[in-house]
Parts: C-alpha cells; sequence; structure tokens
C-alpha cells in the first residue's frame, strides 16, 4: 500500500510539474458497493466538531481500502473540511448556518466608508483556531503519515469580498481602490499567518481543498470574484496577490467556477501555477482546454457531463495537453472497469 501511495504522488508531481510523458490522471468515485463516503457528510458547524472528526476518520479509512483494490489517481487524505466562510468569519462576519447546505459568512460591513475600521486578527484569536484542533485531532486518530486535505481557501480578494456588502465592494474598486488594496492586503496577510502555521505543523505535502489534487509545497485556493469585473481589476487587485503567494509558498493551484474567460490571458501572467480548475459547460471546457493546453495543467470539470463515460471535450482536447478526467461508477465491479479504459486511454494519449 505504501508504495501505491508513493507511486500516486510521484506520478501527480510529474504531471503538475510538466517536462514528461504524464499527460492523463484520472480520478474514479465508486459508489454502491464501492462505498463512495460513510453516510451523509456533517455540515461543517462549530457544535459538530466531533461528527465531523468522526466522519472525516471513517472516510479516510474507506479512502485507504479503495486504494488497495482502485488503480485510479486518488489519494487518501484527513479533510478538515469547511464553508468558504472561515477567514471572513476571522474578521468578524456572522455565518449563516442554513439547515440543510453550507454555512456562509454575511458582510460585515453594508457601507464601504465603514470597511476603513477594519481589523487584522491574530489567527487564534478567531473560530480559525478549531480547524487546527479538527486537523490535529484528526492526525492523532490517523498518524503523522496521513496526509492532510487543506480547508477551504478563498484568495485574498474574494475573502475581502465577503467582508463588505458586494455593491458596495464593486463601486469602491472603481471610486476608491486603496481602501480594496487595503482590505486585501490585511485579507492575504491573515491568509499567509493561517498558511505558515497550517504548513509547519501539517507538512508541504497536502491535497487540495478542491478539486483533490495532490501537491508538495505550493499552495491552492479559489479564485471566483474575477468573473464579475474586467480585466484591468484583475491586474489592480487579483495578479501581484496571486504572485505573491506563489513566489511564497513555490507554485500555486487555482480554482475558479466563474464565468471567467475574459481573464484567460490574465490567468496566463500568474507565476508558477500548477493546475487551473475550471468547471463549466462543455462548449466552455473545450475552449479552456485548448486556451491553457501547454501552460499549465487542468482540472476541467463539465457540469453537465455524463459521470460514466470519458468526457465529451476530450475529443477536441490536443494531444499534448495535461489533464485530470473524473468519473462517477455505481458499483465497484463498474469502478473497475473504468479503470481500465481510463488506464488504456491514459497510456493511448501518452504514446501520441
Amino acid at each position: 500500500m505504501i508504495k501505491t501511495i508513493e507511486d500516486r504522488k510521484q506520478k501527480w508531481m510529474r504531471f503538475l510539474n510538466g517536462g514528461g510523458d504524464e499527460r492523463t490522471m484520472y480520478i474514479i468515485e465508486a459508489h454502491g458497493d464501492g462505498g463512495a463516503a460513510p453516510g451523509p457528510r456533517p455540515l461543517p458547524k462549530p457544535w459538530l466538531i466531533k461528527e465531523r472528526i468522526d466522519w472525516a476518520y471513517e472516510n479516510y479509512n474507506m479512502q485507504i481500502e479503495k486504494a488497495e483494490w482502485l488503480a485510479d489517481d486518488s489519494l487518501p487524505a484527513l479533510s478538515p473540511y469547511t464553508g468558504t466562510e472561515i477567514f471572513a468569519e476571522a474578521f468578524g462576519c456572522a455565518v449563516h448556518y442554513p439547515d440543510n447546505d453550507m454555512p456562509f459568512a454575511l458582510p460585515k460591513y453594508a457601507a464601504a466608508k465603514d470597511a476603513r475600521s477594519l481589523k487584522l486578527p491574530g489567527v487564534h484569536d478567531t473560530p480559525l483556531t478549531n480547524i487546527f484542533e479538527i486537523a490535529r485531532r484528526l492526525r492523532q486518530k490517523a498518524g503523522s503519515g496521513a496526509a492532510m486535505q487543506l480547508p477551504d481557501i478563498q484568495s485574498p480578494a474574494d475573502i475581502a469580498a465577503l467582508i463588505l456588502n458586494k455593491e458596495e465592494f464593486y463601486v469602491a474598486m472603481a471610486e476608491d481602490p486603496q481602501l480594496i488594496l487595503d482590505m486585501i492586503g490585511k485579507a492575504e496577510r491573515l491568509l499567509c499567518e493561517f498558511l505558515d502555521e497550517w504548513f509547519s505543523e501539517f507538512g508541504r505535502s497536502y491535497i487540495a481543498h478542491y478539486p483533490p489534487y495532490y501537491m508538495e509545497g505550493g499552495v491552492t485556493l479559489s479564485e471566483d470574484e474575477v468573473g464579475a469585473f474586467g480585466r484591468p481589476m484583475f491586474d489592480a487587485y487579483v495578479l501581484d496577490t496571486l504572485n505573491g503567494l506563489s513566489e511564497k509558498y513555490g507554485g500555486i493551484g487555482i480554482h475558479c467556477c466563474a464565468h471567467s474567460e475574459h481573464q484567460w490571458d490574465n490567468f496566463k501572467k500568474v507565476k508558477g501555477l500548477k493546475l487551473l480548475n475550471l468547471n463549466n459547460r462543455i462548449d466552455f471546457i473545450k475552449r479552456y482546454v485548448n486556451y491553457f493546453s501547454g501552460f499549465t495543467a487542468m482540472w476541467p470539470i463539465d457540469n453537465l457531463q455524463p459521470s460514466d463515460k470519458d468526457p465529451a471535450w476530450l475529443a477536441d482536447c490536443p494531444p499534448g495537453a495535461r489533464v485530470v478526467l473524473t468519473y462517477k461508477s455505481p458499483s465497484r465491479s463498474a469502478a473497475m472497469e473504468t479503470a481500465k479504459r481510463a488506464e488504456e486511454l491514459r497510456r493511448s494519449r501518452a504514446a501520441e
């Protein structure tokens, strides 16, 4: 098992770093008798910490078992999962906890002028300390060799956009740029304080929050607000922080589920971009895999893709593009058949 895990890690590193023939990775979710997860996942509410730990530990053990019989590229990981609210909450935002959905932050400030009073907190003066406690308890149960998955890391710009009413935030981007830059700077400093301590305690080998790819060094995050503003504002408010984080940590992986095509040339300005995950429909995905082919590894997720078939966009994917394929199979036997087909596809792409 250890050799299997280490082999998969090395395969991910060859894929992310490029320069070789590792062009295709594949992840298979096995349902039914394959056991995709240990029952419904408890929502990440602060009064359900024990339940979240128990679920995440059982899920990790199921992933270990799956790795023994399914030869895909997934890696078992302990998941101190959260919603998108955690850093905004640290700045004082209230959090709404729906009964049957993920929590989300409510704006701390209704008016831009009030956001000038935003204070930079210390990590352990906020509920962020609970995430460390969850991760520590998971490591105690699973052992120090278990890989840890990052919690939901939002970009500094995305964090700032949660703290201030969105309408005010976008107006201030045009009319009061220094205010927005100050907010983003504070979000970046808190994020770096969190990541410095996280990587120091839990190591630099980890699984990204979403989608779940393996990294050694670097940082992974969501950058979704860029879909709502123009290209010059990417340069003004986003690019420097992404490049700064990439340079500080040794690379970066980005998830974006926004309609971001107008920002694609800006994504190509991000230094050390290891993987770009874009989620959208097939026509968008086809353009994406062609545009970024040869530039970075990609994890395209077509929102309407038949889950047990090779993705339709693959027929239009350049031979040299580095891509991750995702599948969902209804049973263990179906997952094993899918793995055989995906492995043949991987080999055929490597030979092209």
